[in-house]
């Protein structure tokens, strides 16, 4: 298949609004650019994917993934984010750099080895929701894809190795007091309350720290008590995101932080956990010989509702994303469906 294909398909997705829960137009031109080469599809909710013709549940399947959700465009932008303008070798347009060409790249891979004896299967997945890391997006669908023992996350790394990446918490608190009036000595004032545990939260740290992802990272990010200046509060309410490293599980911080502060901790979710890929990995040993270097990313991906280890790689600049007049390289696209193909050939090719 020639780049320019996927290229094209990449315009077409441009020019159609997909911000994140209303992606069924963009899955539809997915899902018919599949069936038009004849392959057999797969569809749950806006999540599009595909098997590799000779598919055989008794081998190891690698799954390819990547999203077609965006961001709302901001109002930086002088071009048109839905007209997919191509200016002096750059494709413009929102979703063009995060993650269209690492989309359409993997898109690309996947049909080169469609139809190939291989000795490992392929999926490929347009997945959605991934912007808001929603319900509905790759953890509604994965389920229905059976065991998979690898993945391939595209997303904007230059195609360097992001073999970690941190996960998310996000920490509602309330520190409790009693009201009374400001102007006599009465009540607990519920600020001074939770001003230790701010502390502790803007002090601590973690003991296991990260060769590539540093050390875990709390920031106490919002914060709100009282209703008048005359009434001293009896509750407090501050907000803390913390990004974990791959040494943790979130549910182990989350068990650190409760037995060191007094406050109420409620985490909103434990899903988005963190995640790593051994350095000795095939996929990232395959990398690695073509030149590759790997990093520990501080940024979410759909990896973070992964079960299995993952490789987050793709081309494009994760610094382009969600700019205004957002941009890719042709020549970027083009050469991560040679380095996507390069990598999987040491694994899937006997």
């Amino acid at each position: 298949m020639k780049n320019n294909e996927v290229i094209n398909l990449l315009q077409q997705l441009i020019t159609i609004p997909s911000i994140s829960k209303e992606e069924d137009k963009t899955a539809d031109v997915i899902e018919a650019f599949l069936k038009g080469k004849g392959i057999e599809v797969n569809r749950h909710l806006n999540n599009v994917w595909a098997r590799n013709k000779f598919f055989d549940a008794a081998k190891p399947t690698i799954l390819l993934n990547s999203h077609h959700d965006t961001v709302k465009p901001n109002q930086g932008y002088t071009k048109d984010p839905f007209k997919a303008i191509i200016e002096d070798g750059k494709l413009y347009g929102l979703g063009s750099n995060d993650a269209g060409g690492a989309l359409v790249s993997l898109l690309a891979t996947f049909l080169h080895f469609y139809d190939k004896p291989l000795v490992n299967n392929l999926i490929f997945s347009a997945t959605a929701e991934e912007e808001i890391s929603g319900s509905n997006g790759i953890e509604a669908m994965l389920p229905l894809l059976g065991k998979i023992d690898f993945a391939v996350v595209g997303e904007p790394t230059q195609m360097q190795l992001a073999i970690a990446e941190k996960g998310l918490i996000v920490l509602d608190c309330v520190a409790h007091g009693k009201s009374g009036h400001a102007a006599r000595e009465e009540g607990i004032n519920a600020i001074y309350q939770a001003m230790p545990d701010i502390e502790w939260f803007t002090k601590y740290s973690f003991p296991k720290v990260s060769k590539l992802l540093g050390h875990v990272k709390m920031s106490v990010t919002a914060m709100h008590s009282g209703s008048q200046h005359n009434i001293v509060p009896d509750t407090c309410e501050f907000t803390v995101d913390v990004r974990v490293n791959e040494c943790y599980s979130n549910e182990e911080v989350l068990d650190i932080i409760s037995k060191n502060v007094k406050c109420d901790v409620k985490a909103r979710s434990l899903r988005l956990q963190p995640s790593f890929i051994s350095e000795e990995h095939p996929i990232v040993k395959a990398g690695r010989d073509l030149g590759l270097k790997v990093y520990g990313s501080p940024t979410l991906s759909d990896r973070a509702l992964m079960p299995f280890p993952s490789l987050k790689a793709g081309p494009g600049d994760s610094a382009r994303s969600h700019i205004a007049d957002e941009f890719i390289y042709l020549k970027e696209i083009e050469d991560g469906i040679d380095l996507y193909i390069n990598m999987l050939n040491k694994i899937l090719i006997a």
